[in-house]
């Protein structure tokens, strides 16, 4: 116990970077996926190839190679030469990337509400605006909760990958305390931490999900 009590203190710091990452992730890959959604679903043609090359491109490459790619690779394209600190570089590379898979979510959702609310709400003459706002996102809102969760639960451990750009992360950190003291404890308190996050984001959620399923009531 007096062990475990000794090497809290680094593990705090570096499940605080772990939480720094996750949060702001999730403010700008959230309404980034909005606004991808709803240009996927645009009728421009050119605006919604754009973006569907984008999603396929972010979801169809591993994330651990869009950091390296950002941290790495932009210094040295020609006429870009871009050098981004290790937390700028990872945080574009997880946006970029969560981004995607909630346009996609989004778009399921926008798309699953009955072609008959867009009509009633043109008979009324509503514009496109006040559509989304008014009649489809709201209910968007609570189709899309279950995926947005899960994506939201797997972005938790998906910020252990950050440990390669050497940020002293949750992981690392204790990765080190497991190589200077040669134990396996530190991996167990890291796993109580890991769990602890994705049981506070489970509650939420459900909270979330119960909320609006009293709408329907």
């Amino acid at each position: 116990m007096q062990y475990v009590q000794q090497i809290l203190g680094p593990m705090f710091d570096g499940t605080f970077v772990t939480l720094e990452m996750f949060f702001a992730t999730i403010i700008l890959s959230l309404p980034l996926g909005l606004m991808l959604a709803l240009g996927r679903i645009s009728r421009f043609k050119a605006l919604s190839s754009g973006i569907g090359v984008y999603i396929w491109l972010f979801r169809g490459t591993p994330l651990m190679l869009q950091l390296l790619f950002v941290y790495f690779g932009l210094p040295f394209i020609p006429g870009i030469h871009l050098t981004l600190p290790d937390f700028q570089a990872a945080l574009i590379a997880f946006v970029l990337n969560y981004a995607a898979y909630f346009a996609e979510i989004f778009r399921a959702g926008i798309q699953s509400i009955e072609r008959g609310q867009y009509e009633g709400a043109k008979a009324l003459g509503m514009t496109y605006s006040q559509l989304m706002r008014r009649i489809i996102l709201p209910q968007v809102i609570k189709r899309v909760l279950p995926p947005v969760s899960n994506e939201t639960i797997t972005l938790v451990k998906d910020t252990s990958l950050i440990y390669v750009l050497a940020m002293n992360d949750l992981l690392r950190t204790t990765r080190a305390i497991v190589q200077r003291d040669f134990t396996t404890m530190p991996f167990i308190v890291a796993g109580i931490f890991y769990l602890a996050m994705t049981l506070v984001l489970t509650w939420g959620f459900q909270k979330l999900e119960k909320r609006y399923a009293a709408y329907d009531e």
